[in-house]
């Protein structure tokens, strides 16, 4: 029987899950004021720049941050028109939300965090049946590659450079807040991210072998998981590669949506002309199916039920697998 090839697109709410899944019932006073989806986010990052009077200097009334604030946009029309200060302003703007991405991951956090362990868990005991290819993300936190060292115990596989090399490719499309003394050819070198923005360069490496990479990636499964991310439009790069990707293909491949129904039914309205997007409910159904909106946490639920599938009664030996069928 042919193995099934897989590969992963996890998104700021693959971050957010680990987050929430520290209290038992979140309030949406803690998840204000800890949530990592980009809303989150923009509203605690605009509340603190809206106090610095060198920011607001001529673009208070394009920054008003009552409801929803699509502060990639707002990042990459600040860049594009000619208002004094942008540089200032711009840069403000992102050094705030590395600061407050980076504040909500302390190190005492995240080593209570395990879905990403679990992730990486399920694929070491079930590779006889399923071939992971790799793992594409869009974050700049550490939980992946925390996980990957946790569970492998091997040297991180960022393709960083036109040479494969061994394990499976963590793919940070975006960069990473600790790619600092980076080995490269040899040499060490610090690595800028590619930061929020809606006018994104990927062609200056190491990212274009980062892209070239993740395009062969999706070239060649038969599967795609999304787990925390809405395939916003700002991130036209990522769309095209997955366009790029069904073009390289005889036939489409799966891309299965692990979050609430909703996200996934969006996704597909979004995105119909990927012929193959499976939302929560339509994965190997029954496997998730009941989650309330808002209310729940896909990404623990789906691992849960994913483990038990593959592992039954051994998914009980686990180390990590098996907290995600605890209830808390």
């Amino acid at each position: 029987m042919a193995l099934t090839k897989v590969a992963y697109l996890l998104g700021a709410g693959a971050t957010h899950a680990e987050v929430l899944n520290l209290e038992e019932a979140p309030s949406a006073l803690f998840i204000s004021n800890n949530g990592l989806l980009i809303s989150d986010v923009s509203k605690r990052v605009m509340k603190i720049a809206q106090k610095n009077s060198r920011f607001k200097k001529n673009v208070e009334e394009v920054t008003f941050r009552e409801g929803p604030i699509n502060i990639e946009l707002l990042i990459s029309l600040l860049e594009s028109n000619q208002i004094p200060d942008s540089d200032f302003k711009v840069t403000h703007l992102k050094r705030l939300i590395q600061k407050d991405i980076r504040g909500k991951l302390s190190k005492s956090r995240r080593k209570k965090f395990y879905l990403h362990k679990a992730l990486l868990e399920l694929h070491s005991l079930t590779s006889e049946r399923e071939s992971l290819l790799g793992i594409i993300s869009l974050n700049y936190d550490n939980l992946l590659d925390d996980a990957y060292e946790k569970i492998h115990d091997k040297r991180h596989n960022y393709c960083l450079t036109y040479e494969k090399g061994d394990g499976i490719p963590l793919l940070k499309l975006h960069g990473s807040f600790s790619w600092t003394n980076v080995s490269t050819y040899g040499k060490p070198k610090n690595i800028s991210i590619i930061p929020l923005g809606i006018n994104k360069n990927y062609l200056v490496p190491p990212y274009n072998f980062i892209w070239s990479r993740a395009f062969e990636i999706l070239a060649q499964c038969d599967i795609l998981r999304v787990i925390g991310c809405s395939l916003n439009q700002n991130d036209i790069g990522l769309v095209d590669l997955l366009f790029k990707a069904h073009l390289a293909r005889r036939e489409a491949f799966e891309i299965e949506i692990i979050d609430f129904q909703q996200t996934g039914d969006e996704i597909k309205r979004r995105y119909g002309f990927f012929r193959k997007i499976l939302s929560l409910e339509e994965i190997e159904p029954p496997l998730v199916a009941g989650i309330p909106t808002d209310v729940g946490n896909p990404f623990k639920e789906w691992l849960a039920a994913k483990g038990k599938k593959m592992l039954g009664d051994d998914i009980d030996r686990t180390k990590f697998l098996r907290r995600c069928c605890e209830s808390g």
